[in-house]
């Protein structure tokens, strides 16, 4: 293991989010490097002196009374009595399921199922990252040589994802695994900016054409997603829509270079 691969994974090792098998690598490197261990050691005295500080801060009993004072008072339901339904209000529901087959036949209906399935699709991208952030989720192929992981993706899926190295870009490659959305497997590229994760969700997909980069947030998280070579992309991190904004990019042009050469 070289120092660029274990300064990755020292801060895993200090939480306690690295496996077994991981953590051993972590150690052995550490064990005969003089760097490295000074800066694991930094680290875990970073984590006592905020421990020992008590930063946190338990809001007073009379800040839910002022909330609970501030709400309006619970108002009794009214309940009206039923009347039967006149001939007009008749026609206007007659009229009403007129214009939603209209719709239905012009296409908008299949639009609006369109975007719930994309939104569903979403939610399952960030229930996968917040799994890969448990410890020894992350990965299950761990290196920063780009030929080390594409090649572990072979024969696991119908498609490998195609695996960058940016780390000359600030998108250091950590590693990949495989993952499950939308009741599938696909491929999870794994890169950190800093101390920030990003997850690549890659996707086979039947469409042929190209879909420009939309950039959403859900939960808390930013997502990347675009489509491009019969594949479907989702990159998804806590950093800023810029940053990851960014590392598209820079990953969409380190495409077009490869196919160009």
């Amino acid at each position: 293991m070289t120092c660029d691969e274990a300064e990755i994974l020292i801060h895993a090792l200090a939480d306690g989010e690295l496996d077994a098998g991981h953590a051993r690598e972590v150690e052995a490197h550490i064990a005969g490097c003089s760097r490295c261990a000074a800066e694991l050691a930094g680290i875990r005295e970073m984590k006592q002196m905020l421990a020992a500080a008590d930063l946190t801060f338990k809001a007073p009993a009379a800040l839910r009374q002022s909330i609970d004072a501030a709400l309006p008072p619970a108002q009794p339901g009214n309940v009206s009595s039923f009347t039967a339904p006149n001939r007009r209000s008749l026609l206007r529901g007659f009229a009403m399921g007129s214009a939603v087959s209209a719709l239905a036949a012009t296409g908008l209906v299949a639009i609006v199922l369109r975007n719930d399935d994309q939104q569903r699709i979403e939610a399952e991208i960030v229930s996968a990252h917040l799994r890969s952030l448990q410890a020894g989720h992350l990965t299950d192929v761990i290196s920063t040589d780009q030929h080390t992981v594409k090649p572990w993706f072979n024969g696991k899926l119908d498609v490998a994802p195609p695996v960058i190295d940016l780390t000359a870009q600030g998108f250091t490659l950590v590693g990949g695994r495989l993952d499950y959305v939308d009741a599938r497997a696909i491929g999870a590229v794994v890169y950190r900016r800093r101390q920030h994760v990003i997850n690549l969700f890659v996707a086979q997909t039947s469409r042929t054409d190209q879909r420009p980069a939309t950039t959403g947030t859900l939960q808390g998280f930013n997502i990347r997603s675009w489509r491009a070579g019969g594949l479907n992309y989702w990159a998804i991190s806590d950093l800023g829509a810029d940053e990851l904004g960014e590392f598209g990019e820079r990953f969409e042009t380190a495409m077009r270079a490869n196919k160009e050469g």
